[in-house]
């Protein structure tokens, strides 16, 4: 995992924060998990962790999230050599999404549907939203709800017309999406409680 495993926090101890990076470690935008630690500690952020190869970091810093962003997407872009569109949220925002039942009436997982999350800047103006509803079929439903996509896929990615980059289109504005399995995985490695 990296360099902190969780645990209890104490209450004087620098915010939590997990980074998400659009396009890593596909397309040829190999990054390794060890390497992208080195670059958030070189920023100065404490307890720097990474979950899985996807570009999910946790670490503690108590700069503000709208700095952190840009903070973040400018290094990378120095060291890395290409551009990644970064998005940050608090542990306990992540908290809130991991227990969100953004669709009540259906579980995910045991090969049903699958419940995914796309994390967004902003949140997108009635347009936007408007574009986005209008990507719903039988196989994909769709949710905004602030700053984040509920997308729940009730066929295998192959069915779908939905995606990334036809999320992206609709909002007009960058998304990282993750299953929302791994949202509910990497929160008991953020050490909050609620």
């Amino acid at each position: 995992m990296g360099s902190r495993t969780g645990g209890a926090r104490s209450a004087d101890a620098a915010p939590r924060w997990v980074a998400f990076l659009r396009a890593v470690n596909v397309g040829g935008r190999t990054v390794r998990m060890e390497e992208l630690r080195g670059h958030f500690e070189a920023l100065g952020y404490a307890n720097v962790a990474t979950f899985i190869a996807s570009g999910n970091v946790i670490f503690d810093t108590r700069d503000a999230e709208r700095t952190l962003e840009a903070t973040i997407e400018k290094q990378l872009a120095k060291v890395l050599g290409f551009e990644t569109a970064v998005f940050v949220r608090s542990a306990a925002a992540l908290v809130d999404i991991a227990r969100t039942q953004a669709f009540p009436d259906v579980r995910s997982g045991g090969g049903g549907p699958t419940h995914y999350v796309a994390f967004l800047r902003d949140r997108p103006a009635a347009a936007a939203v408007r574009r986005v509803m209008a990507l719903c079929s039988a196989t994909d439903e769709l949710r905004v709800d602030g700053r984040e996509v509920w997308w729940l896929c009730r066929g295998s990615m192959r069915e779908s017309t939905v995606s990334g980059a036809r999320l992206e289109k609709a909002l007009g504005s960058p998304v990282t999406v993750r299953n929302l399995n791994t949202i509910v995985r990497l929160v008991p490695r953020l050490g909050v409680t609620s």
